[in-house]
């Protein structure tokens, strides 16, 4: 059975995304494109299209050309949206890093991406830039690479995640049509931008349909409430850590949210009483959205129009051009109506695979363009989705991906673990959170072997809780049974740093 969009089929402009974002830029002048959420500072919509063309000039100068690949590494800030536009407008690709990330990690997207430049200071890249610079046309077809996220999958191991210019233009059209933005709106660019979430609905969308944004850093909750009130925010996405925030902190009281016209969680799933709880306080409805960087990453929103009938417990219905199925994951059969089943999904948002692995990218794009998601869902009689579980056995950590087996290869690195297997646990705020069992040897103390972790990854991947088992349970294959540890360890904590 195939589930469909409740709104009708929209056009996607044949437009490369830097032609649609900025195409009407220039036009709007003195309009706030950005404001520092910090400083107050503001770059206007002009200064923003001169300024990403001297970036582009400048990459062209230096031999970045159509195909090149550019890594950009860096928090919310308007240089690294000027940075970001400006590689496309060079005709390159953009490869977005997470600052967090440790030399190493970065250096094995370098290798695999085959970045040929990494910017890692957006605002010192941009001012180096000559004012007035014109770079020279180039030509890109919809179809092209535009943006190379990466994701870690099922397995840990890093894969680019191919976005064409057509998949990620076309994100920006389905999900406006349920967030129907304009140039009287203000956001918050509090998600990061390395994060195709961010990247999609906050950086893109805003630029494109002429809002404001209002650009964060790091999150901090009085600076967010601050900003709120005083920039007037009518859109706020966050991840549920700042549903939660919202629920129970004692500063949220009294503020003023009146321009507040709907609160989107994503990146992970939000529990529906905590989304109430969070409503009661801010007066402005919080509801879900659903996607998946292989997506571009939206396939489900709620839309505003939509937002007293829609469920807080769903993830919203599916966007214009959108199409989906639930499946039996072990038969590949259909499950029948009101059952559940994997979530596939099919549309123009759906990633070109991954780059340079075609054993990955056969596991999850199958024939007619469904993309298998690893998530299982039901649907409601309403056409409204909801996500119960997943078959992927990654753990979303504050919305972070945190792979198990890159985990688990550090912990055997350690000479007094003898194996390892990861789960994730949920702590006492409901988040998950990683956990490692372990095999080891006599003497090893569980706050040795979280500091040993903790310095060869970045800061959200670190294991949060350790416990010693007597071994590690496994498949005929070898292939660690997850399933079965998450039974028999995930709701004993044993130590929490």
């Amino acid at each position: 059975m195939i589930y469909r969009s409740p709104e009708p089929d929209i056009e996607i402009p044949e437009l490369s995304l830097t032609e649609h974002v900025l195409g009407e830029a220039a036009a709007r002048g003195d309009h706030p494109a950005f404001i520092d959420g910090a400083t107050g500072d503001v770059t206007t919509f002009a200064d923003f299209t001169g300024r990403v063309d001297a970036v582009a000039a400048l990459l062209q100068s230096r031999g970045i050309a159509k195909g090149s690949v550019v890594g950009l590494v860096g928090p919310n800030t308007a240089e690294w949206g000027i940075a970001y536009h400006g590689i496309l407008r060079a005709g390159a690709t953009v490869t977005p890093m997470n600052p967090l990330l440790t030399p190493e990690e970065i250096g094995k997207q370098v290798e695999n991406s085959g970045a040929e430049l990494v910017i890692d200071d957006p605002p010192g890249f941009v001012a180096e830039a000559p004012a007035g610079g014109t770079p020279a046309d180039v030509a890109v077809d919809p179809e092209n690479l535009a943006v190379l996220p990466y994701s870690s999958g099922t397995t840990g191991l890093m894969k680019g995640v191919m976005l064409t210019h057509r998949n990620l233009v076309a994100n920006i059209e389905q999900a406006w049509n349920s967030m129907p933005v304009g140039p009287d709106d203000t956001l918050v660019g509090l998600l990061p931008y390395f994060h195709i979430y961010g990247q999609t609905v906050v950086l893109n969308l805003g630029l494109a349909k002429g809002a404001t944004i209002v650009n964060m850093a790091r999150f901090d909750l009085d600076q967010l409430l601050e900003n709120v009130e005083r920039h007037g925010v009518t859109w706020l996405h966050v991840a549920p850590p700042v549903i939660l925030a919202l629920a129970t902190a004692p500063q949220v009281e009294g503020r003023d949210f009146s321009r507040l016209k709907l609160v989107i969680s994503g990146a992970a799933p939000l529990d529906a009483d905590l989304a109430g709880r969070a409503e009661e306080r801010i007066g402005a409805p919080i509801r879900q959205g659903y996607g998946m960087t292989e997506l571009s990453p939206v396939s489900h929103k709620s839309r505003l129009a939509r937002v007293e009938e829609t469920p807080p417990g769903s993830v919203g219905a599916l966007i214009p051009n959108t199409e989906a199925r639930l499946v039996d994951p072990e038969t590949g059969d259909d499950v029948p109506e009101g059952e559940q089943g994997e979530i596939w999904v099919c549309g123009p948002q759906v990633m070109k695979g991954y780059l340079n692995n075609d054993e990955a990218t056969a596991e999850v794009l199958l024939d007619e363009g469904w993309l298998r998601t690893g998530d299982i869902g039901r649907v409601d009689e309403n056409g409204f989705f909801y996500v119960v579980d997943r078959l992927k056995e990654l753990i979303k950590y504050k919305g972070y991906q945190v792979p198990p087996a890159e985990l688990e290869a550090v912990l055997v690195s350690h000479p007094k673990v003898k194996d390892a297997g990861v789960i994730g646990v949920p702590n006492s705020d409901g988040e998950e959170i990683p956990k490692a069992c372990v095999v080891a040897a006599d003497g090893l103390e569980a706050d040795e072997l979280i500091a040993y972790v903790g310095e060869r990854v970045a800061p959200y991947k670190r294991v949060r809780e350790v416990e010693f088992v007597d071994e590690v349970p496994k498949s005929a294959s070898g292939k660690i049974l997850r399933r079965l540890l998450r039974e028999r360890h995930g709701a004993e904590k044993v130590r929490t740093s």
